[in-house]
């Protein structure tokens, strides 16, 4: 593999691990062209949005582009990225080190495991019920709500790869726990159930990046995770909405 190649597939691979991983595109941007200069490379032409990066060597007449498939969070993955471009810099790996740690972490880092994120969703989804205001005879039903739902969301969400539908239907799920719990008298307060139930498959992360990529001039990035943010955000309501007008 020639040198440019190497440099342009090295600053791709960093860029996609950091944007399916939920970077906002300011930090994206910094370790990319703070990879590509420190690899003898002084104007690198960057172009980064959320579905696709492109970059330019025009000195060279050398150029690529790597499309983005999948966007997720997982921000150790991008904490690890910026490690290795900074030992990188620091002159501690040498550029093909580089690339051979940003190809193993593409492939290799493990994600959490499903009973310790359906574990946080039930931590989330309580701590803010009660946070917002909820009482403590709720809690049972929160968590209950919380975990199925989260539990619909992720299994929809990764076996039928579907986008909003995730949402909606763990949503719904959602709703339909809070109204029967307090039904049965497992639950008092409707409204305080479903805000803690739904926290977790809230879009925090996208939403902040999107206010992040508008502030820092990546007005392209940031509408279209404010837009990705919003369709989400529509679908979690749609979802409570469907079974408040029909139970």
């Amino acid at each position: 593999m020639q040198v440019d190649d190497l440099i342009i597939e090295t600053v791709l691979l960093a860029g996609k691990i950091m944007i399916e991983n939920g970077a906002d595109m300011a930090r994206v941007d910094d370790t990319l062209s703070r990879i590509a200069r420190n690899a003898g490379i002084y104007q690198p032409k960057i172009f980064e949005t959320t579905t696709g990066i492109l970059m330019s060597i025009p000195e060279r007449k050398s150029s690529q582009v790597e499309p983005i498939l999948k966007r997720t969070i997982d921000l150790e993955k991008v904490s690890l990225v910026n490690q290795n471009s900074r030992a990188f810099q620091a002159g501690q790996i040498t550029l093909m080190e580089l690339h051979d740690n940003l190809v193993k972490l593409n492939v290799s880092t493990p994600f959490f495991s499903f009973w310790l994120q359906l574990l946080a969703a039930v931590g989330v989804s309580c701590t803010l019920m009660l946070m917002y205001g909820g009482h403590w005879q709720d809690l049972f039903a929160t968590a209950l709500a919380g975990g199925l739902g989260y539990g619909c969301y992720y299994y929809i969400n990764n076996r039928l790869k579907v986008r909003f539908v995730s949402e909606f239907l763990g949503s719904f799920l959602i709703g339909v726990v809070a109204v029967l719990c307090v039904r049965v008298n497992l639950g008092e307060q409707i409204d305080m159930i479903t805000i803690g139930g739904v926290m977790p498959l809230v879009p925090g992360v996208p939403i902040t990046n999107a206010v992040r990529d508008v502030f820092a001039g990546h007005l392209l990035s940031g509408m279209s995770r404010a837009s990705e943010s919003l369709l989400s955000a529509c679908a979690i309501g749609m979802g409570i909405a469907v079974v408040f007008r029909f139970m």
